[in-house]
């Protein structure tokens, strides 16, 4: 594998890409107006504590309130909260007006808030530190036993020598690092910490206490030792920066950052654009000629895989298997290009045979293990159905470039032309049997009036002698194709 990062940076925006072997797999947004949260530390009051929902509402001096759910509030480092949730209510924790400290663990979406949490976590190169946490953790990613010993052992003998009264948890990229690599992180942690302490004893109620690192520093911190073989940006003020947190903190892989001073841009280059426009597109297809379709709601994601010009050599069994196959890999690398999190439901086609949907699972598993999102998959339903859910920390993609449209308000469906006439229809209908006029004016799109003259025009002549008035035209091209008025003169 040849793994790459590219950095597209402007005042405004700035925009990574992750290739692997030129292959686009992660394209990640972060806007300069609305930054995401995740990661954030605030101190909130408490708005409205809620026995019934077992949860709060945090103020953060924010659009919208926090969510915070009584699962996530630790009382200190040796109860967790899911040993005592079944037993204590949020209201015996939390107090409507009180001040408490939380993290963002979930940006806003929709109508919902940021999703918050008391346990706290800070990461670093190598650790993730944990307040008021306790133990040593190893990453489940680090898969050989004497490494994951190794490591904790480690961790502990430089917590005990820093008399460090937080827990630790050990990062994938910890892995092969030294005592003094660690020794570093842990260092690092502490001060931040108790910069953060005191920060949060001199700042009021709704207050930003500590905000996570810019994108491009994020991904440094969290690619290490991924197997990055070159990182290029674009820009010489984002350049700088990114060389200046390297150069601090992981100088060993501060010769793979480049400065990309070329005259065509570093997207076109590498045919970003057109792929992020692809990426928007509901329908994906598929190199056999099948295609998928993927649909975003507020509750889930819903990918639909179907044969479309396939139709394979043998028999039905066959051709399905073959579509099921291909459509997993490229699944895998949507759900990472278009970062969509939460629950998703795919309906693959139809296959009999149990040794066919046995390897159409694993596959999946396969592939889905590459994403640096958690992921959980539960095998085939009775109805063929596939379900899986994959951690949202940030909107997806669309979310974060797109919004509703204007015209069809979300449904991605707009009323016929024939469908307006008749709503003109009732309006008028409607309008006779309220009140009198000498004429009546239609405002609607060509393709409506169009059809009104023609395919309509009985039914409009009709019309004229039942409410005993004229009916006039007229075409308005900036309505809205279901949009239309009916104005009484």
């Amino acid at each position: 594998m040849r793994e790459e990062v590219l950095i597209n940076s402007s005042p405004q925006e700035v925009r990574a890409a992750l290739l692997d072997n030129g292959i686009l797999q992660e394209i990640l947004v972060e806007r300069t107006s609305r930054r995401g949260l995740v990661g954030n530390i605030y101190k909130g009051r408490a708005s409205r504590v809620l026995p019934g929902m077992q949860a709060a509402f945090i103020e953060l001096g924010l659009q919208r309130s926090g969510f915070l759910h009584v699962s996530d509030i630790a009382v200190n480092a040796n109860q967790e909260a899911k040993d005592y949730k079944l037993k204590a209510n949020i209201d015996s924790l939390l107090k409507e007006g009180d001040e408490v400290v939380v993290q963002v663990l979930k940006d806003p979406l929709g109508s919902k808030g940021a999703r918050l949490t008391t346990r706290i976590t800070i990461p670093s190169t190598y650790l993730v530190m944990s307040p008021y946490g306790k133990g040593i953790g190893v990453s489940s990613r680090i898969s050989d036993d004497q490494e994951r010993e190794r490591l904790r052992q480690m961790t502990e003998d430089l917590t005990a020598s820093n008399l460090s009264e937080s827990g630790y948890i050990v990062r994938t990229a910890a892995e092969g690092s030294t005592t003094e690599d660690l020794r570093a992180d842990i260092q690092f942690l502490q001060k931040l910490w108790t910069s953060i302490m005191d920060t949060i004893g001199n700042v009021e109620s709704e207050q930003l206490i500590y905000e996570d690192l810019l994108l491009p520093l994020r991904l440094l911190r969290d690619l290490l030792g991924s197997g990055i073989e070159r990182i290029r940006v674009d820009s010489e003020i984002m350049f700088d920066k990114v060389k200046d947190f390297a150069d601090c903190y992981m100088p060993q892989i501060s010769h793979v950052i480049e400065h990309y001073s070329g005259n065509r841009p570093i997207f076109d280059l590498y045919r970003i654009e057109g792929a992020i426009e692809q990426i928007l597109d509901k329908k994906v297809p598929l190199e056999s000629g099948g295609y998928l379709v993927m649909d975003q709601t507020e509750a889930m994601t819903t990918i639909d895989v179907n044969t479309g010009s396939f139709i394979g050599h043998n028999n039905l069994e066959d051709t399905s298997f073959q579509i099921n196959l291909e459509a997993v890999e490229v699944i895998a690398r949507q759900l990472r290009l278009r970062n969509i999190g939460g629950i998703i439901i795919i309906d693959f086609i139809d296959m009999i045979e149990p040794k066919h949907r046995d390897q159409v699972f694993k596959a999946l598993l396969k592939f889905t293990s590459r994403d640096r999102a958690k992921t959980q998959i539960t095998d085939f339903s009775s109805l063929g159905l596939v379900e899986m859910t994959r951690k949202r920390t940030h909107s997806s993609l669309e979310q974060t470039l797109c919004e509703t449209c204007p015209t069809c308000t979300g449904r991605g469906l707009i009323k016929s032309p024939e469908t307006v006439c008749y709503e003109v229809f009732r309006e008028i209908h409607r309008q006779h049997m309220q009140c009198s006029f000498q004429e009546l004016l239609v405002l609607a799109r060509p393709e409506v009036i169009e059809m009104l003259l023609n395919e309509e025009s009985v039914s409009l002549i009709e019309l004229e002698e039942l409410v005993s008035a004229p009916i006039r035209l007229q075409s308005e091209s900036f309505h809205s194709p279901d949009q239309f008025d009916v104005v009484s003169i």
